[in-house]
């Protein structure tokens, strides 16, 4: 590779670098944008496509009835995604947990389903009654059934979009693991009680120290490791990965965090009787009322 090849390489390397960086501090807004971005472009389009279906059959409709109908539907959808982000953390579908996930799901599109129909036709009824005119929205069971099986795919189509989702950010950022023990000799780090943990990175293998992890994350079946602005995902439970931390170091502070009290720089108290930890760079985790007196008492405040 020439000189000039090898500095533009690290000069895209770097690049990509600061611009993942600069997504993960703004993540959250991101992925509110999208999910605004994705239904409102499925609500404009279909308000189109239909209307202009309709007409072209001979079933002349003013635009604002498809225009209702579609809004109406995606509105409801977008406000029920929460639930799909917590159902999909909470009770992940992955190999090993489908047998008692699976019907979790299942009934959970259950209650999506029935949240969004009952929403959406309260919306349409109010907006033909605005204009004078009655909605009618059954004209038989196997309606109901069909706007079931429809929500019931848009369910498992919204999963894997999230699965890849975090599958592509575990590729970008790295996920974290515990280091094995070697076959022969000495483990490089105590097995009860890790000082490093091995990160595996776009096909490389970093060590990332334990003493450089401001705080954890419990997310689902995985616990984030968060290290200088990046998330790093460890399959484990948050309380087997507490248990092999340094007590004196690390400090639960919320049924789902752990804090690293060398990079907590102050405790700040919620109207609602918690805290809330503050760290260097701005970024604070909430603390719960039953770990706040021990984090004051291990923080010297």
């Amino acid at each position: 590779m020439t000189k000039i090849s090898y500095n533009r390489a690290r000069w895209v390397t770097r690049m990509n670098q600061d611009l993942l960086s600069r997504y993960l501090q703004r993540r959250r807004w991101f992925e509110v944008a999208f999910w605004i971005a994705l239904f409102a472009g499925e609500a404009s389009l279909n308000s189109w496509t239909v209307w202009v279906d309709l007409n072209r059959e001979g079933n002349l409709h003013a635009f604002w009835e498809p225009a209702l109908w579609e809004w109406s539907s995606n509105l409801i959808l977008l406000a029920l995604i929460p639930g799909l982000l917590w159902m999909e953390a909470r009770f992940p579908i992955r190999f090993g947990q489908l047998s008692r996930n699976v019907p979790r799901h299942f009934l959970a599109t259950l209650v999506w389903s029935g949240l969004h129909i009952g929403l959406m036709v309260a919306i349409r009824k109010a907006g033909y009654a605005m204009q004078g005119m009655e909605y009618v929205f059954l004209h038989g069971w196997h309606e109901l059934l069909y706007e079931y099986l429809k929500d019931a795919r848009g369910w498992g189509y919204l999963l894997l979009l999230i699965g890849f989702y975090r599958l592509l950010l575990m590729r970008l950022q790295g996920e974290a693991s515990l280091l094995d023990a070697p076959d022969d000799g000495p483990p490089v780090d105590p097995v009860e009680r890790p000082e490093r943990f091995l990160v595996r990175k776009l096909g490389k293998e970093y060590l990332l120290p334990a003493a450089e992890i401001e705080w954890l994350q419990a997310w689902g079946n995985y616990v984030n490791l968060r290290v200088r602005g990046h998330d790093y995902p460890l399959r484990a439970t948050m309380a087997s990965i507490e248990a092999r931390l340094d007590p004196r170091q690390f400090v639960r502070v919320h049924r789902s965090y752990i804090v690293n009290l060398a990079y907590v720089k102050a405790i700040e108290p919620t109207d609602s009787g918690d805290a809330k930890a503050l760290f260097e760079h701005g970024e604070s985790v909430p603390v719960s009322r039953r770990y706040r007196d021990a984090l004051r008492t291990q923080f010297q405040i």
